[in-house]
């Protein structure tokens, strides 16, 4: 038999001696107390259980990190157009003045604004594939 098993049998034991003792008047009491000590031990048994098995579902810090980046590589993504915006005003302006080339200046700050923003359009679908091709045995 293991301790555990041991400390319950003199736990038992010991309720049926204080049964002995007191009498049968007490002995609803002693059971009942016996029976909460018993469902204690459970409860803590159950417990240590659960918490070994969840302990095996937990994500691996390679999971998270990748789950991590899929997500913030979004967030990424409306970043750079947000700040493409906002800077393509300024830029827009100095670029149509008249010494810095006009519309053709223009057409050359937006080409370059909308290259920048389609490249890493481009890196971020593949980045996606490469997460979607792996599955979970990888």
């Amino acid at each position: 038999m293991d301790t555990r098993q041991d400390e319950l049998r003199r736990d038992l034991d010991a309720t049926l001696q204080a049964r002995k003792e007191l009498g049968k008047e007490y002995e609803d009491a002693l059971v009942d107390s016996f029976m909460k000590r018993l469902d204690a031990r459970m409860d803590a048994r159950v417990d240590r259980s659960a918490a070994r098995r969840t302990e095996d579902y937990e994500p691996s810090r390679r999971d998270r990190d990748r789950d991590d980046r899929s997500r913030g590589s979004g967030r990424a993504g409306n970043r750079l157009a947000v700040v493409s915006l906002g800077l393509g005003i300024p830029l827009s302006a100095i670029a149509a003045s008249p010494e810095s080339g006009g519309f053709a200046g223009l057409l050359a700050c937006w080409a370059g604004i909308v290259g920048v923003n389609f490249a890493a359009a481009l890196g971020n679908r593949r980045d996606r594939r490469e997460r979607s091709s792996r599955g979970d045995w990888d």
